[in-house]
């Protein structure tokens, strides 16, 4: 492989190291195309992918992403870089040695530990997260229920203790309706005041005058 190649091979196995969740390190020994073909599809099912490498590119890619997976890779290897679920896709791997007795788990890497293969397989044997959630949602709806069911019977008590306290007090006595005021007598209305005479009109003085003109 050209040096250029190696670099650019390099570089994208450092880039997908990186971009990953976990890693998951198989040997494929004895695999046909076919064979890692179906184990590709069924790893695509928990959102993992699975790539074959050559053991000095990857080793130089983890290298240079901060990982020492040096002691997992001997042997034909395969990478699965897992964006889910890291348990699914170890179940998957684990499974797929029963059906490809040559394939093996080598480790891995997961949440920052670099996994042996003792470790990876006690992994694929831990509950998925879905199956995890599921019980937690259990448990959290079961807590609900009955923490309701419980409300309901205090809110029963209170009421029937309230209703039996009601039973032992003294009947109040029913009070008198008072008597109707007599209505008041209406008050007599103001008589209007008298219109006042208009004032004499001011008769007209007639002036003559005594000088007239012959």
């Amino acid at each position: 492989m050209p040096r250029t190649e190696k670099l650019e091979r390099v570089a994208e196995l450092k880039r997908r190291i990186e971009g990953s969740a976990a890693l998951l390190l198989a040997e494929y020994r004895g695999l046909t195309v076919s064979d890692i073909t179906e184990l590709r599809r069924t790893l695509r099912e928990t959102d993992a992918s699975l790539t074959v490498v050559k053991n000095t590119l990857m080793q130089r890619a983890a290298a240079e992403a901060g990982l020492e997976l040096t002691e997992l890779l001997s042997g034909p290897s395969a990478v699965a870089f897992v964006d889910g679920d890291a348990v699914s896709a170890a179940k998957k791997i684990k499974a797929a040695t029963k059906q490809f007795p040559t394939l093996v788990l080598k480790g891995g890497y997961v949440e920052g530990q670099v996994l042996s293969a003792d470790e990876a397989n006690r992994l694929a044997d831990l509950e998925s997260r879905e199956v995890m959630l599921s019980k937690i949602a259990g448990l959290f709806k079961g807590e609900m229920a009955r923490a309701a069911a419980t409300f309901v019977s205090a809110q029963s008590r209170f009421l029937s203790l309230l209703e039996a306290y009601k039973a032992t007090l003294p009947t109040e006595p029913e009070a008198d309706e008072p008597e109707a005021d007599e209505p008041e007598a209406d008050a007599p209305e103001a008589e209007a005041p008298e219109a006042e005479a208009p004032e004499p009109e001011a008769s007209a003085t007639a002036t003559s005058d005594g000088n007239g003109k012959e």
